[in-house]
């Protein structure tokens, strides 16, 4: 995303929130709008794969407090897209976004991250004219989006998995310098900043790449046949990729300095994995607690017992029955749950089903029979219909 996009885009609109919203409710906001517009949900649908993206985008900012409030600080600065000069041309500002925007590295591959550095803006913000030194600047690698699905034990365990990425890196055949020779000058246009002052009025300028040299600040004099004189190739590679225990289905995780290289000794990128989970064919997920519903007779269910619950990956544990347990009722296995940020477990929750038999014959069914003439006297709708009376 370049640094007019970002300073542009709505975050709050796209998750639907308002600017004092807390981080609950955008987090609340987030896996609603997640959960509606996953692909899995809406296979084939570039319009909400679209939408998905730019709701994991806007989560990305808003979800981190140090970047919401870069995030907020630069539009107050620049409002939508336009300069908003406080008293004085020459006033100063507080806050840093050198931790969101550092460098001046490319754009994302697939919308995910942030490259190029609002760093930048803030250099030719004042018209104050440039020292003539003549350099090149380093450049940061691009971030690079990709996506990996785990099975559910995978997700609740962590696992490290192979990914192949393609990105942008430095040409191996001119090493990177865009000239076959090895050789290119220094941009003339903009002295090897890789970036044009734009007057904007009132006394100030913004900066754009260098329309000549693409932002490089490089010019080759003999273009490499390789990259064509951008000093860029397109490379592919496979790395082992460590997912942690306990992430989510939709889960968006940055993997710093995994992106792809930078140019002239300027940093990586960054990589962002999105994780898919599969489903289970017994379990299933609640926040931090696994969930199962575990089936009892009616005479364990009436009378109390001990039952045996399986645990995902673990020996099965034994949860005790009292008398008269109700049909749905939940107990709790703590400690056998997904694994939490801290490295502690949630529980599993076990919700109770009662099994009543479809055929009943021979001494069952004189139990049974027995058992109802014994419990004729007992209505167990007569609150029902008092409660009806009611209104």
């Amino acid at each position: 995303m370049s640094t007019k996009d970002f300073i542009e885009k709505d975050f709050y609109k796209v998750l639907g929130v308002p600017k004092d919203a807390t981080e609950a409710e955008i987090k609340k906001a987030y896996r609603k709008l997640a959960r509606e517009f996953h692909p899995d949900a809406n296979k084939g649908n570039a319009k909400a794969e679209e939408r998905f993206k730019e709701i994991s985008e806007a989560n990305d900012v808003l979800g981190d407090p140090k970047k919401r409030k870069e995030y907020d600080d630069a539009r107050a600065l620049f409002g939508n897209g336009g300069f908003r000069p406080g008293p004085g041309a020459g006033g100063s500002f507080n806050f840093d976004l050198g931790d969101l925007f550092g460098g001046a590295g490319n754009t994302t591959t697939q919308g995910g991250g942030f490259g190029g550095g609002i760093g930048d803006v803030f250099g030719g913000l004042f018209n104050r004219g440039g020292t003539g030194a003549t350099r090149t600047q380093p450049r940061r690698g691009q971030d690079i989006d990709t996506e990996v699905t785990l099975s559910f034990t995978e997700a609740i365990e962590g696992a490290t998995v192979p990914l192949r990425m393609s990105s942008q890196s430095p040409c191996k055949a001119c090493s990177g310098t865009g000239d076959k020779n090895g050789t290119p000058r220094v941009c003339p246009t903009c002295v090897g900043t890789g970036q044009v002052a734009r007057g904007s009025g009132g006394g100030f300028s913004l900066t754009d790449p260098c329309p000549d040299c693409k932002g490089r600040g490089l010019i080759a004099e003999h273009a490499c046949a390789e990259c064509k004189g951008s000093g860029r190739a397109k490379s592919s590679r496979t790395m082992q990729v460590r997912i942690p225990a306990g992430v989510t289905d939709g889960q968006r995780i940055r993997l710093r300095g995994k992106g792809a290289p930078g140019e002239r000794g300027g940093p990586a990128g960054d990589l962002y994995v999105v994780v898919h989970v599969g489903e289970h064919p017994v379990f299933g997920r609640k926040d931090d607690n696994l969930t199962v519903t575990v089936p009892v007779t009616f005479a364990e269910a009436a009378l109390g017992g001990e039952v045996r619950v399986p645990t995902l990956g673990g020996p099965a544990v034994t949860l005790k029955l009292p008398p008269g347990t109700p049909n749905g009722r939940t107990m709790r296995a703590r400690g056998k749950g997904a694994v939490r940020k801290d490295g502690t477990r949630g529980d599993l929750l076990v919700t109770v089903e009662v099994c009543v038999p479809k055929d009943v014959s021979g001494k069952a069914r004189d139990a049974l029979e027995a058992y109802r003439e014994a419990t004729a006297g007992e209505d167990p709708r007569a609150e029902l219909f008092e409660a009806a009376k009611g209104d």
